[in-house]
């Protein structure tokens, strides 16, 4: 028994890494999108879309606004995809010389890089009490992958074609398919785990066996099924509209922030190509430190576990009130980064930076954590796609923005960059409900024990 824990174990860290892996070099490559489109500015794509101009003064300047809208339509549905999909991961790398094949190109990049997120972040089942650490580790590893395309800009610069990165990439698939057969079980991590749960080619009697305990009906089983909310239920809950909310108002602010990034560094440093390329690698630079950041977010939502809970709390009702500081957190982080994305001054855009790579680290993780102890774990996957999927329709008002900006402002986006922080004040609406609600149930618990005490007096 010893030997099989131990192996466990061992089973269990090698998932673990090998998960961190997938979602640190490939999952959410393609928040990159600035390093990237730095390339396909130089390799010339929808480069017919440049036009020259005359100015005020008679000067001819060539005026690339089209190609700058085109190329933020690519970024728009494959950041819209990344959430609203779930299509077979696939890659169009090998096809790559063409301008318009990057549409399916990085629509594909993003449902592949979901998935990886999606899958490993079960693993956070096999740890327990590091449950929420764990998932928000993976979600800061899947924003952190974005700095693969600095790499490959580096490289680029280094007289490596795009095509040659993109062909080595597909051909690390190859490792994928080998940690799914070897270090994943073929059903879903369960939660809580089962005792002696195992996984992997040679567990399948074990694994088996344990299913069929954790499937087999009792009068305690059936009657937490019966407690348990439905899916609808879920749905039309006050958490899961104000949680959509939350998630929607800032995962737009950063994906219209990311999409128009190469602009913005155009127009504050009046198109010089050094200080454009300066400014990209410092924003993928410090996209690496979201997998720093994230782990703080999980041990907040992490930090009442193995102490003891008020009497009458139960473990969902102190998991939320954990989740509440994250929640409110996350919504002042984004407050902060909008304010300053809003201010026309380039050196202000390195704290920018900053506040941007901690802010989508603790929102992602946290998006994913609340999920998991809000709702039943029955309806988890359900639940997390329909909040991405919803939240995905929102985020195609960046487009909408993009063309205000283009068109109306004069690519000056101060105006919108307002109202997107306006916007972002009602993510703190869902910090508030949850606070409000674990106060409420607090309250109830005191009466409840008062009427208790009363009750017993009187029996004396």
């Amino acid at each position: 028994m010893a030997g099989l824990g131990k192996r466990l174990t061992v089973l269990r860290c090698l998932t673990f890494a090998t998960g961190l892996v997938e979602c640190l070099c490939f999952a959410g490559a393609v928040f990159g999108w600035a390093s990237l489109v730095f390339i396909l500015k130089t390799d010339g794509y929808f480069s017919s879309l440049c036009v020259n101009t005359t100015t005020v003064n008679t000067t001819q300047v060539l005026d690339c606004s089209g190609q700058d809208e085109q190329l933020s339509l690519v970024f728009t549905i494959a950041s819209f995809m990344n959430n609203f999909l779930t299509l077979p991961n696939g890659f169009l790398f090998d096809r790559f010389a063409l301008s318009n094949l990057l549409f399916p190109a990085l629509s594909f990049l993003a449902v592949g890089g979901i998935l990886f997120l999606m899958t490993n972040m079960q693993v956070g089942n096999l740890f327990g009490s590091h449950r929420s650490t764990i998932i928000t580790l993976y979600n800061g590893a899947f924003d952190s992958s974005s700095a693969l395309f600095l790499v490959i800009k580096l490289l680029h610069e280094a007289g490596i074609s795009l095509r040659s990165s993109f062909l080595f990439l597909s051909a690390c698939s190859f490792i994928h398919l080998l940690r799914t057969f070897f270090l994943l079980p073929r059903v879903h991590i369960p939660y809580t785990l089962p005792d002696h749960y195992t996984y992997g080619l040679s567990s399948e009697q074990t694994t088996a066996k344990a299913n069929t305990q954790m499937t087999e009906e009792t009068p305690f089983t059936k009657e937490l099924v019966k407690q348990e909310k439905s899916f609808r239920e879920c749905v039309m809950s006050r958490f899961f509209v104000w949680h959509l909310l939350w998630l929607s108002v800032m995962q737009l602010r950063h994906y219209l922030f990311i999409g128009t990034l190469n602009p913005m560094l155009q127009r504050l440093t009046a198109g010089e190509p050094s200080l454009v390329s300066q400014y990209t690698n410092a924003f993928a630079i410090t996209q690496l430190c979201g997998v720093l950041c994230a782990p703080w977010n999980g041990l907040i939502m992490d930090r009442h576990k193995g102490k003891p809970r008020a009497a009458g709390e139960s473990e969902q009702e102190a998991d939320l009130r954990a989740s509440g500081l994250s929640l409110f957190l996350t919504a002042l982080q984004c407050l902060l980064f909008s304010v300053c994305a809003s201010t026309p001054y380039l050196p202000l855009q390195y704290l920018t930076f900053i506040l941007q790579v901690l802010n989508r680290s603790f929102l992602y993780g946290g998006n994913a954590a609340f999920i998991s102890v809000a709702f039943p774990s029955c309806h988890f996957g359900k639940l997390y796609g329909l909040v991405m999927a919803l939240s995905a329709v929102f985020s195609l008002l960046q487009y909408a923005c993009f063309a205000v900006v283009n068109g109306p402002l004069d690519g000056d986006p101060l105006y919108v960059n307002i109202a997107l922080t306006l916007l972002s004040l009602l993510a703190f609406i869902h910090p508030l409900s949850v606070f409000l609600h674990c106060r409420s149930l607090a309250s109830q618990r005191a009466i409840n024990a008062s009427s208790l005490s009363r009750s017993n007096e009187n029996h004396t």
